[in-house]
């Protein structure tokens, strides 16, 4: 009996001590492997298998993404500026729609605000906003901003056209697209084209403001024909 516990009391010190054996040779193995292996395998060149996935989307593709971005809203800003040129330059449908400049109404003033910080935060080329992603989100922001803004002030002008304002304010406005007419009109004499536009200034005064390129456009007609 006394025998048997100490065979059992063996087994209990050797069992452990076993397996340490067993990972202390398994890991010398191990080690004298590695240490046979080329020095470009030890270096971590070991195969696909052993490097890390590339990411989904790289730093190359992530730029042209950024890239066609930008491009978008600088064509879009382009051509939102094209739709507000044609109102300033045909004053005919700018006082058919008078709420395009009708500074009271708080869609128009949005819209002008929105185009202002869309013009002051275009970049003089698209590429400089590549390396600054905070100037280009800002950016872009703006010029959404500046779209939805123009869109909403140009879709309630034309539902509303001239009905905003009293009956004396449409009847000037009737009276001064007439007179800015004859201001255009190539026809007239250099005199009454200048008279008619003097009073189409007078009707509109405290009521619209004709854009800048409307009136300069007609300015340089009429002192085109004073030239002459």
């Amino acid at each position: 009996m006394g025998l048997l516990f100490r065979l059992v009391e063996l087994l209990i010190v050797l069992v452990p001590l076993a397996g340490v054996i067993y990972a202390a040779v398994k890991g010398f193995s191990a080690t004298q492997r590695r240490m046979q292996e080329p020095a470009d395998l030890r270096h971590g060149e070991r195969g696909d298998e052993l490097q890390p996935a590339a990411p989904a989307t790289g730093s190359g593709n992530s730029q042209a993404a950024q890239w066609r971005a930008i491009t978008r809203m600088v064509e879009e800003h382009t051509r939102t500026d094209g739709r507000w040129l044609d109102y300033e330059l045909d004053f005919a449908t700018l006082l058919d729609l008078p709420l395009m400049t009708d500074m009271r109404n708080p869609l128009t003033i949005e819209f002008h605000k929105a185009k202002l910080r869309a013009d002051l935060l275009r970049p003089d080329k698209a590429e400089d906003l590549l390396d600054d992603r905070e100037a280009a989100a800002q950016y872009l922001a703006a010029v959404e901003n500046y779209v939805t803004a123009f869109d909403a002030a140009e879709a309630e002008a034309k539902r509303t056209r001239r009905s905003d304002f009293s009956a004396d304010g449409q009847q000037r406005i009737a009276r001064a697209q007439a007179l800015l007419r004859v201001a255009s009109d190539a026809s007239a004499t250099a005199p009454e084209r200048q008279q008619a536009y003097e009073l189409a200034r007078r009707e509109l005064d405290g009521l619209l403001v004709l854009p800048t390129a409307a009136a300069t456009r007609i300015e340089r007609g009429i002192a085109g024909q004073l030239d002459t």
